[in-house]
């Protein structure tokens, strides 16, 4: 799956997860603030199993730092789809995140700062910037990334809990996203288990699990297919709608207004005008 395509289904299934809008799961709510950043997060955090490649667009989103992470990742994760594309991958990256959000530093004047998770959000949102176009120059995707990570920073120990489950919920987006492409991932690594003979003789089935020990439901054909854009298509459009409720329900909280009546409000007047629309039709086109 090409990286903004992963970046996008990041952002729509943290929409998904974190907010309690309609048609959202709402398993782990979290603030209207912590859904718009949450996206932007889980966004780079869909990208960060690609950080074993040194050549990844995620190597040249902020260099130099992303280049020494992803040779570092890459070495250890043995190559390009490897140890950051299965299970164990996941539960590191997760296991990372909530690692990072533990460090912390006292301040006088701003009281604890979670440094940790403010390193770890600049990373992720610099992959973000760079795979969705939001920062076209190198400047600009510094300019980016130290300004939500430092506000994350600021805010993390009271707000930013959601940061591992943000992680790790973008790595598992990008291993199934993998997953969904005819190369498959070593979803179990470093155990890599070679199917049997008569597996890799049976058509359909050597396609969900390969002679070289990767697992697939290749429902999306190579990378980058017609199947592939077409499935990010309403995944785009939910990502949006998710993070431009939260942005309306934030304004209005802010603004000393009662979001949920103030919706209510908004869908009583929309199904009223629908409902007048259907009237004014039957009428105006009668038989």
């Amino acid at each position: 799956m090409k990286g903004a395509h992963h970046a996008l289904c990041g952002a729509a299934a943290w929409v998904a997860v974190a907010s309690t809008a309609p048609y959202t799961l709402g398993w782990y709510p979290v603030s209207s603030l912590g859904i718009v950043t949450g996206a932007v997060v889980c966004a780079g955090a869909a990208l960060a199993p690609d950080a074993d490649h040194h050549d990844a667009t995620i190597a040249h989103s902020l260099p130099p730092v992303s280049q020494w992470v992803c040779d570092l990742v890459g070495r250890l994760a043995g190559g390009h789809r490897n140890g950051t594309h299965s299970l164990l991958g996941i539960a590191v990256l997760t296991a990372t995140a909530w690692a990072a959000g533990q460090v912390t530093v006292a301040t006088d004047a701003l009281g604890d700062l979670a440094v940790g998770a403010g390193v770890m959000s600049l990373l992720l949102v610099a992959f973000a910037a760079r795979a969705l176009r939001l920062a076209r120059r190198r400047l600009d995707a510094w300019a980016l990334a130290l300004a939500l990570a430092g506000f994350i920073t600021v805010a993390a120990p009271t707000e930013w809990d959601w940061l591992p489950v943000a992680v790790g919920l973008g790595a598992a987006v990008h291993v199934a996203g993998d997953m969904l492409t005819g190369g498959g991932v070593p979803l179990l690594w470093p155990w890599e288990p070679r199917p049997p003979r008569w597996w890799r003789r049976t058509p359909v089935l050597n396609d969900l699990w390969s002679s070289g020990g990767n697992f697939a439901v290749p429902l999306l054909g190579t990378t980058g297919s017609w199947r592939e854009r077409l499935l990010v298509v309403p995944l785009t459009a939910y990502a949006a709608y998710g993070t431009g409720a939260a942005l309306v329900v934030g304004s209005l909280t802010a603004l000393g207004h009662d979001p949920d009546r103030v919706m209510e409000q908004l869908w009583d007047t929309a199904t009223a005008l629908v409902a007048t629309a259907t009237v004014v039709a039957t009428v105006a086109l009668p038989g």
